[in-house]
């Protein structure tokens, strides 16, 4: 029995218990709104009618476990649907990647591929009868977001979903580039560079001794994180680093590479630390100073008088003597 066919029974059963009151009333309430009883049949009545109309199933019902799937370059990604369907006949299938213009990747009937495939596509596109979309021998250019209709000729509304995709590269492993393995303590810049080969997406960290290192008033890294600089390099710098490059599909730590601080002498410190103003002062003065000119005379000679020591008189230029 049909939900239709039991409409008349629920009316009249309805009316048989409007007539034990009384006339007035039942006139009045009839004028004054529609019966509660009108209202359910009209309702059920509509219900009848959408359901022969649409076959019992108003749309396609689709459901997506995981809306983003990562994938590395060669690799394969599932991009996988479901849905639910009261009808017999095939699902029409389309997957799209979304760019400035919509890329169809894929239509089916079921599983059979209607049409030919874009050439980028041949032999790396798989369709499954839920909708599922996998892709073989993934690339860089698959990463994107892919847009599924699953349409039945017999269903009302198209089941519509999204899957974001993105393809990666995988990390080589990092290295650290530096321009001198040992410094001596108090140098102006030590720089050390990640590099590696390989690899999309990535990002940076830097570790010293094993722990993490982050912006502080010596230690400084680049926007990317990709350099660390030291300044004004002291004996506690003298320690292991090591950095980390980590993408979507993974990450790596470079081989540990040791950075040795030398002790400068004490006259060294002296001087940087403010002795060496004192030192440039001392030598401005030296510079500068020059000694003062004087005049200098031939030394006059005494004239010289010869005595006879023994008489205690003069002797002249002729050889005789005073009496």
């Amino acid at each position: 029995m049909t939900v239709c066919s039991v409409l008349p029974s629920v009316t009249n059963h309805a009316g048989g218990l409007g007539g034990k009151q009384s006339l007035r009333p039942k006139m009045k309430a009839e004028k004054e709104s529609p019966s509660k009883d009108r209202i359910i049949s009209q309702i059920l009545l509509l219900v009848c009618l959408g359901f022969f109309n649409t076959g019992g199933v108003l749309a396609v019902n689709m459901t997506i476990p995981n809306t983003l799937i990562r994938g590395t370059v060669g690799g394969e990604a599932l991009l996988s649907v479901r849905y639910v369907s009261f009808s017999l006949d095939l699902p029409v299938i389309k997957w799209q990647l979304k760019r400035e213009k919509s890329v169809t990747v894929v239509q089916s009937i079921g599983t059979d591929i209607i049409g030919t495939l874009r050439p980028e596509y041949r032999d790396r596109i798989l369709v499954f009868e839920n909708g599922t979309l996998l892709l073989h021998n993934l690339r860089l250019s698959d990463d994107g977001i892919y847009d599924v209709e699953i349409s039945i000729t017999d269903d009302t509304f198209t089941g519509e979903g999204s899957i974001t995709l993105t393809v990666d590269e995988p990390i080589s492993r990092p290295y650290i580039d530096m321009e001198a393995s040992s410094v001596l303590e108090l140098s102006e810049n030590v720089i050390l560079n990640c590099s590696h080969d390989n690899g999309t997406r990535t990002t940076y960290r830097w570790l010293k001794g094993g722990k993490p290192l982050t912006n502080a008033t010596r230690f400084v890294l680049s926007p990317d994180q990709k350099l660390l600089t030291i300044t004004r390099v002291l004996m506690a710098d003298d320690d292991i680093y090591t950095c980390t490059v980590e993408n979507p599909v993974g990450s790596i730590t470079s081989l540990p590479i040791r950075l040795t601080v030398y002790r400068r002498s004490s006259l060294y410190i002296i001087l940087s630390t403010g002795g060496i103003f004192l030192l440039i002062t001392l030598v401005t003065i030296c510079a500068c100073w020059t000694p003062s000119k004087k005049s200098r005379h031939p030394t006059r000679k005494p004239l010289s008088r010869f005595y006879d020591h023994s008489h205690q008189s003069p002797v002249n230029n002729t050889g005789s003597f005073r009496g």
